[in-house]
């Protein structure tokens, strides 16, 4: 197994997908007529668990890591699976069955896969990226196990922070747009 870097960046594809899923979100939650304001009105259990995992994430695959070795590999499911805890404790809310499945949809590539996602070479290459030793969650193997739900679509190279992706991480994506655009409904709508 090689590691891998696309030509994104360091962060991993999924939360480059949280941060558009996110703008998409808001932009839709605001076509509907909703308010930004009705977002802190929602119960979200365990937020600061979410954070926490995508904070050890972000970490991981910054060069602060670099001595982790093989433990960085199980650190990642680690705080992948905080992430789907999290994502159980919130399940009553729009767009969370969504993430749950592409989370797991992750997770269970991450975990058959030695502790990484695999990388579709031709997914790196559509991005121009190259096979290195750089902090990244991506590994390229020849076959890897659960090859579909795996890192194998790239985004177009003119998005900003382009990144190589999974089916996993488009539902993690669509669920969160989801559960944004829900929660900026207003209170009485929601109810109904």
């Amino acid at each position: 197994m090689t590691p891998a870097r696309s030509g994104g960046g360091l962060l991993p594809s999924d939360q480059m997908f949280i941060l558009y899923a996110i703008l998409a979100g808001l932009l839709i939650g605001f076509l509907l007529g909703g308010r930004l304001e009705s977002i802190a009105e929602t119960r979200f259990r365990w937020g600061w668990l979410a954070i926490l995992a995508l904070a050890i994430q972000l970490v991981l695959f910054s060069p602060l890591a670099g001595g982790l070795g093989d433990a960085a590999r199980w650190i990642y499911v680690a705080s992948t699976a905080l992430v789907v805890i999290v994502v159980l404790a919130n399940l009553r809310l729009p767009g969370l069955p969504i993430v749950l499945l592409g989370a797991l949809s992750n997770l269970a590539a991450i975990v058959a896969n030695g502790g990484s996602m695999p990388a579709s070479p031709a997914a790196l290459a559509a991005l121009g990226g190259t096979v290195n030793n750089g902090p990244t969650n991506s590994i390229v193997v020849e076959h890897p196990a659960l090859e579909p739900l795996t890192d194998i679509f790239a985004m177009p190279a003119w998005i900003p922070f382009a990144n190589i992706f999974s089916i996993g991480d488009v539902l993690i994506a669509i669920g969160v747009a989801v559960a944004i655009a829900a929660a900026m409904r207003p209170r009485v709508a929601r109810r109904t």
